[in-house]
């Protein structure tokens, strides 16, 4: 399973990234699961986006602590 976090500030379009990258591997035949997790949703606040993909669905439903790529 490779695991994913995007950091970035609200409004920078992470969670869009996250999405485009889940559609990509989904197009590759892979089980992708993206989510963003952020606090009080204001424009520039600090949030992450997460990606999981693998060859089987995708079960885990928790934040990324140790991504593979940052």
């Amino acid at each position: 399973m490779k695991e994913i976090r995007i950091h970035a500030r609200a409004g920078q379009g992470a969670i869009t990234t996250a999405t485009i990258l889940g559609y990509a591997y989904f197009i590759e035949g892979k089980f992708p699961y993206a989510f963003p997790n952020f606090g009080a949703a204001r424009m520039g606040a600090p949030m992450n986006a997460f990606v999981r993909v693998d060859n089987k669905p995708v079960r885990l439903r928790s934040q990324i602590y140790e991504p593979d790529y940052l």
